[in-house]
């Protein structure tokens, strides 16, 4: 049995590393508190574009594109996104497995050099360097401080390529924000655009609450049922006559590359939001943890100090009756 010193030299040191993880989630809940923010403020700017999207594609049934037009694929790309730091549960290491599942798959058919990878956050960059991919830039201080201009840069790079016929399929893998307690590892195709199914894409999120609770989780199940049951209703154009100047293929080529934007926009803010409430339950389940571990302690230190006691009474009764 340890003596009492180490058990309380022990105490001390789980009380100090509680202090530290207690004050890391209060810093990630105030940090997902402002990305939660990040995600509202460009909400406005999605609904809208989405609306127009969908009345102009309700009336124009042929309209199309060359960012929407599928091909046979001999070079990919593939945007990933992860934090610049740790301590976040399985955050990094899922998007890190997915990754490279996917190079798995297009190594099989096009070979691991045709496959470009765009980093976002340190922690891929430092992986898909180690297994000698074909790494395109670093993009970490995005991962900390989301920028919608140089999202747009990327997507511009990105759009090009895919114009020019050097790409042929460009992926993103990010965790989708639906909850503080819910983040979903996801796999979505980038270019081309299949406007019809990104625009029915699942946009849920919880912005309001930063507790990772059961209670939290069933209210937003229930939200979640009746915002799907809004979305299912028949999309009407806002006018059948639509006057479309100069042409279609002009107006589309408009609309869809800032729909592109967006996309990558928001899976950086997905990503930001996801990471800082990973990072929070991770540390508020490594406090509890400290707070349990602090309990067997103290017990252990008080039977410990009280079989001193008693064995130092048993030695006095023991010489006063030898006496």
């Amino acid at each position: 049995m340890p003596s009492l010193k180490e058990i309380k030299g022990r105490i001390a040191s789980v009380n100090s590393t509680r202090k530290i993880t207690s004050a890391m989630k209060m810093v990630a809940s105030s940090k997902l508190h402002h990305a939660q923010v990040a995600i509202q403020n460009m909400l406005p700017y999605e609904t809208m574009l989405e609306h127009i999207l969908k009345s102009f594609l309700a009336a124009e049934a042929e309209a199309q594109t060359i960012f929407d037009k599928p091909r046979p694929v001999r070079r990919a790309a593939l945007v990933v996104f992860t934090s610049n730091s740790s301590l976040c549960g399985g955050f990094n290491a899922n998007t890190i497995k997915l990754m490279a599942h996917i190079v798995d798959e297009y190594a099989q058919t096009i070979g691991r050099d045709n496959v470009e990878i765009y980093p976002i956050g340190r922690k891929v960059y430092e992986k898909a360097q180690k297994m000698g991919l074909n790494v395109q830039g670093e993009y970490s201080a995005l991962a900390d401080k989301p920028n919608v201009a140089q999202c747009i840069d990327i997507a511009m790079e990105l759009g090009k390529k895919f114009a020019e016929g050097k790409i042929d399929k460009v992926e993103l893998v990010y965790h989708h924000f639906k909850s503080a307690g819910s983040q979903i590892l996801t796999r979505k195709t980038f270019l081309p655009i299949d406007i019809e199914t990104e625009l029915k894409a699942d946009h849920e999120r919880d912005l309001t609450s930063v507790i990772a609770t059961k209670e939290s989780q069933e209210y937003l199940k229930k939200r979640g049922e009746r915002t799907r049951e809004r979305e299912l209703e028949e999309v009407k154009p806002l006018n059948d006559n639509f006057i479309v100047e100069p042409d279609m293929e002009s107006v589309l080529t408009q609309l869809i590359p800032k729909m592109a934007h967006l996309m990558l926009y928001t899976a950086l803010l997905d990503s930001n939001a996801s990471e800082h409430a990973a990072r929070m339950v991770a540390m508020q389940t490594a406090t509890d943890n400290a707070d349990e571990l602090l309990r067997e302690l103290n017990l252990q230190y008080n039977k410990s100090r009280q079989q001193a006691i008693t064995s130092e009474l048993l030695d006095i009764v023991g010489g006063s009756v030898n006496n």
